[in-house]
């Protein structure tokens, strides 16, 4: 079932974006070589703790962290791990959830360890503004293929890039993950009907390689992460979205100046 948000529900949706978003601008000033993954998991919990907020991935389908962190080739799903350093060159993306007074929120950013090469750097632009481009079709009126498409022609058609298929987009509120499915990919003019009132993800997983990916067990763990499949790398971006009659809202913001046409 697709809930339609409030307004009220739409701003509290929005405080819990800014402590999210929070985590995601000390990131930056954290993230360097020599940090290990762990110290990434450490900070964001504090963080949101420290905010009034809960680490909202914790326990959901048995994952033990507020973090998910994932370095390089790894999709989506890492773990951090306290043995795990990052080095210089090395790209790693950091998804959470937080839930602020019952609302829910979901960013996921790609951040450079230090110099990254430009074959990277490349990637990790394409991937944020291809995140922009699937905003900018997140209207009422629209349909969810139009998203998946306007992210499609860039990254595959125009890039030459790989754009992942199996794991997408999603509504969101009141739990982190609702109806409806939100791909990466599509038709323009395929697909439900957005409404003024639905708050969703977008969040391409671009890869410099092939779409396709692979599963990988975590050692003496039963959670699974997603690799690419043929060791390429991969960057997401995501925000959580609210459909409005005045075009689409960002609730995750950590630049108002960059997105201060969709505050």
């Amino acid at each position: 079932m697709i809930t339609i948000k409030s307004e009220r529900e739409i701003e509290g949706m929005r405080k819990s974006g800014a402590v999210l978003a929070g985590v995601h601008l000390g990131l930056r000033d954290l993230i360097k070589p020599g940090l290990s993954s762990w110290e990434i998991e450490k900070f964001a919990k504090k963080y949101i703790e420290s905010h009034g907020a809960i680490a909202s991935q914790i326990g959901f389908d048995g994952y033990k962290y507020a973090t998910c962190v994932s370095i390089n080739n790894e999709v989506a799903h890492g773990i951090p791990r306290k043995g795990l350093m990052l080095k210089e060159g090395d790209i790693v993306s950091v998804d959470m959830c937080v839930e602020l007074d019952g609302y829910q929120s979901d960013s996921c950013w790609t951040y450079a360890v230090g110099d990254v090469s430009d074959k990277r750097q490349k990637l990790m632009d394409a991937t944020r503004k291809a995140l922009y481009l699937g905003i900018d079709q997140a209207v009422v009126g629209n349909r969810i293929g139009d998203i998946g498409a306007a992210i499609q022609q860039y990254t595959e058609d125009e890039l030459g890039y790989g754009d992942v298929r199996e794991l997408i987009g999603h509504g969101i509120q009141p739990t982190i993950h609702e109806s409806p499915s939100v791909p990466n990919y599509g038709e323009a003019g395929q697909g439900l009907r957005l409404k003024e009132g639905m708050t969703i993800t977008i969040e391409p997983m671009i890869t410099t390689g092939t779409w396709k990916i692979a599963s990988e067990q975590v050692p003496n763990d039963s959670w699974v992460y997603y690799v690419t499949a043929d060791d390429s790398d991969c960057a997401q971006y995501e925000h959580t979205i609210a459909i409005t009659a005045d075009g689409p809202k960002i609730l995750t913001s950590q630049d108002p100046d960059i997105d201060q046409k969709y505050l």
